[in-house]
């Protein structure tokens, strides 16, 4: 598909809105006036906005009048997915939204313009359904409850753990497998224990208040009992840890899992853990290269439950391949079953680096028709069965421009999910591909320090990553803290 960008600078949520309905081509951007090949799309501002779509036998134009600069955008938008839905059929449920947070975009709009004129900016400008409007709403209000929570010297600590036992063929985080990488994982661990230590003195420093830790990868139960120990322990020896709200192990592959390491997570006050199955099908685990079984998940569980955490989140993906309706249906009805306090139900997202991605694997509408039945199947029975929902994010080339969303019961929310999600505030990063992202509370105002990706880059250039966190000082210098 051509994308055509003429004297405007609109072209990235152009290009966005043309991949929900065409998520399987390459959308080639031409910042030009040059003639056109098919099949395009031509968007152009002058003294009017203009856009034409030839795709196939298929050709139809639109235009308006110019406009500011953000409604002129939306405008363009709006005449480009009102010819895309004529073409293609296809009526996205999320409507025009393209975006990674639309619960924070709903709550700016209900702060702004109040909550009748949010939801019908929501519906008739950017054509949300009803069905996701009611979700973002419900969400809102929980997570308006938590963000309340935060002030101007909180602060949340991420820890990287980016090693896995293999690589999910749906996975395109950086991370690697213990299988190559074996070699790396103690000389790693040593460094982020001193990578902690140095951030804990920053923040002690300046004065801030750790509120939650997450620990996250990757899979963190990727190291060995011995080692979680040290780096848990080293969290709660350098941080002040009296105004603690929630610490958070992902422990994620259940085939990574014993009972050695869950105590090594328990003892260090890790008070909630996530052990992920993502699919209580075999045939469809083995599809997308899970080395583990529902058994092992099970088992897994079981275990956690009796060393005593009384917060567990499960992740399951809608839209696997191979995975059918039914068969999602039967995941959810299972998990709920064994009541655990949190449930989070991902969309399948097709990132270029993924396997599934990379093997040419494509999705169709019947996938993503399939995929939103389990969506709302799952919706319908987690509040049937009393779970909420507390946060909710998308990404780009998800199935059927879709969800993700962590439903819990109450007073179980992830708080640093829920903070993570909305920027709420500073986010101090440790270890390989974490971000610090530094907040300047009241305002929308972030900046970023970007650890070096890879193991070997963390481990090879750890003094010059180091020397980067010196920025957390002049930020906090130039924008104080506002106590």
């Amino acid at each position: 598909m051509n994308l055509y960008i003429i004297n405007h600078s609109f072209h990235y949520e152009l290009e966005n809105l043309t991949r929900l309905f065409y998520p399987n081509e390459k959308i080639t951007v031409i910042k030009s006036d040059e003639p056109p090949q098919t099949p395009y799309i031509i968007t152009s501002v002058s003294d009017m906005l203009y856009v034409e779509v030839k795709i196939g036998e298929f050709e139809e134009k639109a235009s308006s009048e110019l406009s500011d600069d953000e409604e002129s955008e939306r405008m363009l938008c709006e005449m480009l997915y009102k010819i895309l839905t004529k073409v293609t059929g296809v009526t996205p449920p999320w409507g025009m939204i393209t975006g990674v947070r639309p619960v924070k975009l709903y709550r700016n709009l209900k702060e702004n313009e109040g909550e009748e004129n949010a939801d019908k900016y929501y519906t008739e400008k950017l054509f949300v359904s009803d069905e996701k409007l009611r979700l973002a709403k419900t969400t809102e209000i929980i997570e308006k409850r938590i963000i309340d929570l935060s002030v101007a010297r909180s602060f949340s600590l991420y820890l990287s753990v980016p090693f896995c036992p293999s690589r999910c063929r749906y996975c395109s985080f950086v991370q690697s497998s213990t299988e190559r990488s074996k070699h790396l994982i103690e000389p790693y661990t040593e460094l982020l224990c001193e990578e902690i230590k140095r951030t804990a003195e920053i923040a002690s420093d300046l004065g801030l208040r750790l509120e939650t830790v997450y620990m996250g990868g990757g899979t963190p139960t990727t190291l060995s009992p011995e080692q979680l120990d040290r780096v848990l322990s080293t969290v709660n020896q350098s941080f002040d840890v009296s105004h603690l709200r929630e610490f958070t192990v992902e422990a994620g592959r259940p085939d990574t899992i014993t009972a050695d390491k869950l105590y090594s997570i328990k003892e260090n006050n890790a008070d909630r853990i996530s052990i992920n199955p993502q699919t209580l099908s075999d045939s469809v685990l083995e599809a997308v290269g899970r080395r583990h079984t529902t058994e092992d998940f099970l088992k897994s569980y079981e275990l956690a439950q009796k060393i005593g955490f009384k917060s567990i989140n499960t992740d399951l993906i809608a839209g696997l391949p191979t995975d059918t309706v039914e068969s999602f249906k039967n995941s959810i009805d299972g998990i709920i079953k064994l009541d655990p306090e949190c449930i989070t139900v991902h969309t399948l997202s097709m990132k270029r680096s993924a396997t599934l991605t990379m093997d040419g694997t494509s999705i169709d509408r019947n996938d993503a028709v399939n995929t939103a039945q389990m969506l709302s199947y799952a919706s319908k029975r987690l509040l049937e069965s009393e779970y909420l929902p507390y946060y909710l994010y998308r990404q780009s080339r998800m199935v059927g421009n879709l969800e993700n969303t962590g439903w819990s019961k109450q007073g179980f929310e992830s708080l640093y999910n829920i903070y993570v999600m909305d920027e709420t505030h500073t986010i101090l990063g440790c270890g390989a591909g974490a971000v610090t992202k530094l907040k300047r509370f009241g305002t929308t105002y972030l900046e970023r320090i970007f650890n070096f990706k890879y193991p070997y880059e963390y481990i090879d250039r750890f003094d010059e990553m180091l020397g980067r966190k010196r920025g957390i000082y002049a930020f906090y210098e130039k924008y104080g803290l506002n106590f």
